[in-house]
């Protein structure tokens, strides 16, 4: 399977764990401010505010005193140099940089994990679709005009019911990605919802009504207008993020 880029350069995907660059840094959390703002105080003592690549209310993955590992950038012209990467809430370690989810993916894909998207021989990514929208992931397969849109969520919140969930915030854009989904189905095309979990305590998945009903009602009714929904729970640790197995799906 060849992976390609929009703008039409390809390479191969190495089959192998999602891996950090460059050492982590170790840390504990001090707060989590103005979205993509987090205070730490580093494990030599010094304290440093880090960008949180996660727009999300991150409820149940920012409490204050948690370890935490932050990458670096080389890049001068970043104002915060350390990104936040991952949490540990005394059980397991999660994976908050939504940025994360597509690479865990593709490196799935590659691997053999995601069997709904086996047999594909091409994957484009970034690709303009519907109304102003970009697909994460658009698989293809020689001489079959049916493409598969795939939509890709990454997952951090555990509900009080011991389940996986998504949205951890009211999201509107999540309801549009799956009319678009819908609309791709409309065409003749597959679509797909993929969530990625990146933590381990928890149990099954499904929308998080009680947080946003109306992606919850949303999700209903792309099923029923065709797409198809997977969740893929994610091995996390300081080692990397690779994809581990499929979680059952629960419609709410």
């Amino acid at each position: 399977m060849e992976d390609r880029a929009e703008g039409g350069k390809s390479k191969r995907i190495a089959k192998r764990v999602m891996q950090f660059h460059g050492p982590l840094i170790h840390g504990r959390l001090m707060r989590r401010y103005k979205r993509f703002i987090a205070d730490v105080v580093l494990d030599d003592g010094r304290q440093i505010s880090a960008h949180c690549p996660n727009s999300g209310s991150m409820k149940t993955c920012q409490t204050p005193g948690w370890r935490v590992l932050l990458t670096t950038s080389e890049n001068p012209k970043r104002k915060y140099r350390c990104t936040w990467e991952l949490v540990h809430n005394g059980v397991c370690w999660i994976g908050i940089n939504t940025l994360r989810a597509n690479a865990v993916v593709l490196e799935g894909i590659h691997r053999g994990v995601v069997g709904e998207l086996a047999g594909y021989d091409e994957i484009r990514r970034e690709v303009r679709y519907g109304t102003n929208s970009r697909i994460d992931l658009l698989l293809s397969r020689e001489g079959d005009p049916r493409l598969c849109y795939v939509e890709v969520k990454n997952v951090t919140l555990v509900g009080e019911d011991g389940s996986y969930c998504f949205p951890d915030a009211v999201t509107i854009r999540g309801r549009k990605h799956l009319d678009e989904l819908s609309s791709m189905v409309a065409e003749g095309h597959r679509a797909v919802m993929l969530y990625v979990i990146q933590r381990s305590d928890g149990c099954g998945f499904r929308a998080a009504h009680e947080i946003d009903p109306g992606y919850a009602a949303a999700l209903r009714e792309a099923l029923a207008a065709g797409v198809e929904a997977y969740a893929y729970r994610a091995d996390v640790s300081p080692q990397g993020i690779r994809l581990a197995e499929g979680v059952a799906v629960r419609v709410v």
